[in-house]
């Protein structure tokens, strides 16, 4: 049974008031502009070997670049799927967030935890929700919770350390399962880290994304 926390996030898109927390959460998007968020930068290991001048300058370009490919238009995040993934402005530890998605036909994206790939946003074959950059570690989601096509999704995910639970749409795919370092395999996933709203080069649609630290 779902409870009345998850029951007040899932109602049906025409019921949700946009960019709203639930309690306990705050909202990361305000449904206006971008603030609170900047653009991608490589990834968090070349990041750290990067001087802080070099950091910076290549922040400035990054976040130009957001601006020209990320948009608000109605309370919704939308993506033109010309330039690179949305990143928190922050960096975070141990979390609990949901997020509304939407693609078109043969979308594709994600939502990169702690700078790492990736709760997968894919509607075929498997279904979306899967960690699926993991090699040793299960990837796939455990059931199909999909929502048609070009109607919105609701992930719900849950990160304690390395360990990883998701819900689609209300229905448990990822279930406490390892994160594995993308970014370095020998080496357990970074403790903090921003969270990515993945490109892959098609339009995409955000809403509604919060988020409580633990």
């Amino acid at each position: 049974m779902l409870s009345l926390l998850a029951a007040s996030v899932l109602l049906a898109p025409q019921d949700k008031p946009l960019n709203v927390p639930p309690p306990g959460f705050r909202a990361l998007f305000n449904g206006k502009d971008l603030s609170g968020w900047k653009g991608l930068v490589a990834n968090p290991k070349a990041r750290a070997e990067m001087s802080a001048e070099k950091l910076a300058a290549e922040q400035k370009k990054a976040d130009e670049s957001m601006r020209a490919h990320w948009k608000v238009v109605d309370g919704v995040l939308v993506f033109d799927g010309k330039g690179q993934s949305l990143c928190t402005a922050k960096d975070y530890e141990d979390f609990e967030m949901y997020v509304d998605w939407k693609i078109h036909p043969k979308g594709d994206s994600g939502i990169y935890l702690r700078g790492t790939p990736q709760i997968q946003i894919w509607d075929h074959p498997d279904g979306s929700g899967g960690i699926f950059n993991n090699q040793k570690n299960p990837k796939k989601p455990l059931l199909f919770a999909d929502n048609p096509i070009g109607e919105w999704n609701t992930f719900f995910i849950r990160m304690v350390g390395d360990r990883v639970h998701v819900e689609l749409n209300g229905k448990v795919v990822v279930r406490n399962t390892v994160m594995e370092n993308y970014w370095e395999r020998n080496r357990p996933i970074y403790r903090s880290g921003q969270i990515e709203l993945q490109n892959h080069g098609n339009t995409l649609y955000f809403r509604n994304v919060y988020l409580r630290e633990l």
